[in-house]
């Protein structure tokens, strides 16, 4: 006889469904596992005969083979523990063999029966609802569970003796409830910015149409502080975008206590990281920066730092919203359709452009230290802008008058004003005028006789790509979205074109 328990195995963000067969045979005592176990798979063997004899179970002097299936499909990680266990309690009659079908099973075992978290678990709960069946995790994922349907059938024990009761009828385990993560940091809001006007209205234009954006500026001009609150001006993420962004989080083990947070993800790794961290891969394919910041925000402090590999590795992911990881025998691709935002100085020194300073290397400090950027990348920043050094007398100013919360309603109703539109549109997807297709901008975006004469001279005058060309027509469309214009006038088109001419320390 062969049980069977369902369970799950991930590629990308997608549970693919695995049914863990248990035989048990006369013969010499053995306990095999097959079907392209890795590692942590094979060595659940030794877990689940631990966890089994700590909750009073023995396994049989028999032959044990458990098959993972499909057999050529490989099986990664340590969730893959539970159902083996339940499989094994159900082919030696210690629960009712039927109470495991209607189920998908997931979680990892102590040597003592407790039950640890797994990831990936809200990806497992949403493929397991879409075929209307229930799911069997650990306590602390089943937080994490809960989001994927309020009335879906959702087990979370804390051990294998609390599971294997609640069968048996003398335990009854309660549904856990589904929990948004607080946030306890000292929240951070735009008047703590004195001075730099000119990069908080870009910082609003940047978020108001989702855009990319460089600063370019001296050491302590403030940057990173402008990059860091710029989620704070940001629309809290729709639920699709919270499940979105939630399950590639699940499978980087990054929803602690199973809880989530509907704030937009902001990611900021540094200068040192490999291609592998950046866009993902490794030997699970995990996701990459490039990923964790899917719908949120990535930022690259000392852009020039990156490697140039690591730095190009991102123009696939910013083109199509996706990274794609591909391996001699499988393909993944997570979603990363995110804002890039990048600071970075003039030169290595930091100071080139400023009043009063010679640099000894004179302008081949700059031009070396910017060459590490490649055209490509560079041509996809929508906004290119200069922060200068602040003074004494801007910090001695009082704070500004309009905070976080006036730049994020203005924000907010550009952004709903683009929604309704691409909606009238029939494009549900598309959110932002940063994801508008260069096929539809033209027709959104039809600015007047004189602002069309003054694009058409800048166009010729600063050798416009095609891509810069629609970029600049991006822009435009989303300062007139902030001014509640139809369409975008001279004003607009100038302020776009602005923030596309290099910047006086910038050496294009």
């Amino acid at each position: 006889m062969v049980t069977h328990v369902q369970t799950v195995s991930f590629q990308g963000i997608a549970a693919r469904p695995v049914d863990v067969q248990v035989h048990l045979a006369s013969g010499l005592p053995a306990f095999t596992i097959v079907g392209l176990p890795d590692k942590a798979v094979a060595e659940s063997r030794e877990r689940v005969r631990a966890a089994l004899s700590a909750s009073g179970l023995s396994l049989p002097p028999k032959r044990i083979t458990i098959n993972l299936a499909p057999a050529d499909l490989p099986k990664e990680g340590s969730h893959f523990d539970l159902p083996i266990a339940l499989g094994l309690m159900a082919a030696i009659d210690a629960i009712p063999s039927d109470c495991l079908d209607d189920y998908t099973i997931l979680g990892e075992l102590a040597l003592d029966g407790r039950l640890a978290p797994v990831v990936g678990v809200l990806p497992a709960a949403m493929a397991a609802n879409g075929e209307a069946r229930g799911l069997i995790c650990p306590a602390d994922c089943g937080a994490e569970a809960a989001w994927a349907d309020a009335d879906m059938d959702i087990l979370a024990p804390d051990s294998l003796i609390a599971l294997a009761n609640h069968f048996k009828g003398s335990q009854v385990l309660s549904r856990p409830h589904a929990s948004i993560r607080s946030q306890n940091e000292l929240p951070l809001d735009l008047r703590d910015i004195k001075g730099q006007e000119l990069a908080k209205r870009a910082l609003e234009v940047t978020a108001a149409g989702g855009h990319n954006m460089l600063m370019v500026g001296p050491p302590g001009s403030g940057k990173s502080m402008l990059a860091q609150r710029l989620p704070t001006i940001l629309p809290p993420l729709t639920p699709a975008e919270l499940l979105d962004v939630s399950m590639i989080h699940s499978i980087a083990g990054l929803l602690p206590q199973g809880q989530l947070s509907d704030e937009r993800p902001f990611r900021a790794p540094h200068h040192s990281a490999s291609m592998a961290a950046m866009v993902g891969g490794g030997m699970r394919a995990k996701p990459g920066e490039a990923a964790l910041a899917h719908n949120g925000i990535l930022f690259l402090d000392e852009l020039p730092e990156f490697s140039p590999q690591v730095l190009d590795s991102l123009r696939q992911p910013i083109e199509s919203g996706e990274a794609v990881i591909a391996r001699a025998n499988h393909r993944v691709t997570y979603p990363s359709r995110f804002q890039l935002i990048a600071a970075m100085n003039p030169c290595r020194c930091g100071h080139a452009g400023e009043p009063g300073y010679s640099c000894k290397r004179g302008p081949r400090c700059a031009a070396d230290y910017q060459a590490r950027i490649s055209g490509p990348l560079l041509d996809r920043f929508d906004l290119r802008i200069e922060v200068p050094a602040v003074s004494a007398s801007d910090l001695m100013l009082p704070a500004a008058k309009e905070g976080s919360r006036e730049v994020g309603a203005r924000v907010m109703a550009a952004r709903q004003c683009q929604r309704e539109r691409f909606l009238s549109l029939g494009l549900p997807n598309i959110n932002t005028n940063a994801q508008c297709p260069a096929s539809l901008i033209e027709r959104i975006c039809v600015p007047g006789p004189e602002a069309r004469t003054l694009l058409a001279h800048a166009a010729e005058a600063m050798k416009l790509s095609a891509r810069g060309y629609h970029r600049i027509l991006k822009v435009a469309r989303t300062l007139a979205d902030l001014a509640g214009r139809d369409q975008p006038e001279s004003e607009e088109i100038a302020e776009a074109l602005g923030y596309r001419v290099s910047t006086p320390s910038l050496v294009m």
